[in-house]
């Protein structure tokens, strides 16, 4: 089967990230919405651009192991036509929806997730503040589909135009779609919520382009109140070493210093986020019953 050479997009789209983060800016200080939170951003920016340098070495390794899967043990061989391309959609968006629930329900994978909502702040720059660890380990939620007969730079073809695709709905500027539009699609309207720190947003919306994923097994909500970002427990810092590693730093402690059994210790790598061996520790799913018991 022949290959075609496919471009890297992520690298062609900096450009227009920076102009657009420049138009939102200008809209933004116009419209006196609120102030344009520079540092922040700049900690955004930094971010997206540690997570372009790491690339080239992750996506290196995952295309090994795609590679690898894909020559030794692949069911089917599927070719790059049209009809492929349809299925590879859905495919790889299915992956991230796994991938990104789980970022929130294992300390493991939200030590890497957790970059991405450490700002208070919800713009453009926001959708850059990139992880510079997550490749290492996302991959293996895509594992299946190098197995299924679907080559290696098709996904990762697929999993660039879904990361471009989630640039544009990190804005306030988009208020909503139509109605059409948001019912099948991830929009600025879901997104908000998702990087909300409301009780009832927590954990929700976990959408990389289709939202219907989410009204499927039952994590949609949709953005009723005005949304508050950020973490449960802000760390308070534009530092991009800090922003990359606090939560795994945080995350070794608990494992390491915590007296307690091996499987206790073991537990603090897959429970969700705020888990603690002790039942002190108060985890996302904990304020959202607390919220639901309020409203009723």
């Amino acid at each position: 089967m022949e290959i075609p050479e496919l471009p890297n997009l992520i690298h062609y789209a900096i450009p227009f990230f920076v102009l657009t983060v420049l138009i939102e800016v200008i809209i933004t200080v116009r419209l006196k919405m609120k102030e344009y939170a520079f540092k922040d951003a700049g900690t955004s920016i930094a971010m997206g651009l540690g997570n372009v340098f790491i690339g080239l070495f992750s996506k290196a390794l995952v295309f090994g192991i795609f590679l690898l899967i894909y020559n030794t043990v692949r069911i089917f061989t599927i070719p790059f036509t049209w009809w492929a391309w349809i299925l590879i959609f859905f495919a790889e968006d299915f992956g991230y929806y796994w991938f990104h629930r789980t970022s929130h329900t294992s300390r493991f994978f939200w030590a890497s997730h957790v970059v991405h909502h450490s700002s208070q702040k919800y713009n453009l720059s926001t959708a850059l503040r990139q992880t510079w660890t997550g490749s290492f380990t996302s991959f293996v939620f895509y594992l299946w589909i190098p197995l299924l007969g679907f080559h290696p730079a098709m996904i990762l073809m697929q999993m660039s135009i879904s990361l471009l695709y989630q640039y544009w709905i990190h804005t306030e500027l988009i208020v909503k779609m139509p109605k059409w539009f948001e019912f099948f699609f991830n929009t600025p309207s879901h997104h908000r919520v998702h990087h909300a720190t409301n009780p009832q947003y927590l954990d929700r919306n976990h959408a990389g382009i289709l939202i219907i994923w989410d009204r499927m097994f039952g994590t949609f909500e949709p953005e009723v109140e005005k949304p508050i970002y950020g973490l449960t427990k802000n760390i308070e810092t534009h530092n991009p070493l800090r922003v990359a590693f606090h939560e795994w730093f945080s995350l070794v402690s608990d494992v390491t210093t915590n007296k307690t059994s091996f499987w206790n210790r073991l537990k603090y790598l897959v429970k969700p986020p705020g888990w603690k061996h002790d039942g002190t520790g108060i985890i996302s799913s904990d304020l959202r019953k607390e919220w639901e018991n309020k409203k009723d």
